[in-house]
């Protein structure tokens, strides 16, 4: 039995087709669904679905052999014991730091200030201010990160963008790309090598509809 990790969302959306293709359609819809553990059209291979940033933890310990996952939280979390041998070429957007209008954010740059900044991704946040050699606060927030700014908790924000309009209504603008962000298929790198007759096919199923688009 092979186990494919999931959350909920955009990603799950996006991946519907490419999982179709691979024969893992699920017998019932996880969106009206309040069961965890799917069964699938294959006998072979049931879904595991978990909130996006636990993907990576049940792949990396073996609780599922693949999945799918963000390559933001790949890289806020880290991907030891995890292969990526396919990027999915879905739920495409960028991670990206965002300020007040009117917030000359070059300059603050140009003279090294120390500024606080507001973020879940606390890692990508620290590494991208760091290799500008800029000292930062790291404030960690959940969600709602548009309004840090506007309520003077942070002065800068890294966060997801995708059309920019949430940024725009609340009176914000991106100033620097630091990635772009799209899903990737993720596989347990001791079963890859264990069972590869197993999980082979499969990605190279997901690999080619990827490529197809």
């Amino acid at each position: 039995m092979m186990t494919f990790a999931l959350s909920k969302g955009r990603i799950f959306d996006e991946s519907l087709p490419l999982l179709k293709s691979a024969g893992l359609q699920p017998r019932e819809s996880p969106e009206s669904s309040r069961r965890l553990i799917l069964e699938t059209q294959r006998a072979d291979l049931r879904l595991l679905i978990v909130r996006a940033s636990d993907v990576p933890t049940y792949v990396q310990y073996g609780a599922a052999d693949l999945g799918i996952a963000g390559s933001d939280v790949l890289a806020e979390q880290g991907s030891e014991g995890l292969v990526q041998p396919v990027d999915l070429r879905i739920a495409k957007c960028r991670m990206s730091v965002a300020v007040p209008d009117g917030l000359d954010y070059q300059a603050m740059v140009q003279r090294g200030a120390r500024i606080r900044v507001a973020s879940k991704y606390v890692q990508i946040a620290k590494t991208h201010f760091a290799a500008k050699g800029m000292h930062i606060d790291l404030i960690k927030l959940y969600g709602s990160m548009e309004l840090a700014p506007l309520v003077g908790l942070a002065d800068v924000i890294v966060d997801l963008v995708s059309t920019g309009g949430t940024l725009k209504a609340n009176g914000l603008k991106e100033v620097e790309k630091i990635s772009d962000v799209s899903a990737r298929l993720i596989v347990n790198q001791a079963a890859l090598k264990t069972r590869p007759e197993q999980l082979r096919p499969l990605m190279d199923a997901l690999a080619r509809a990827a490529l197809k688009g």
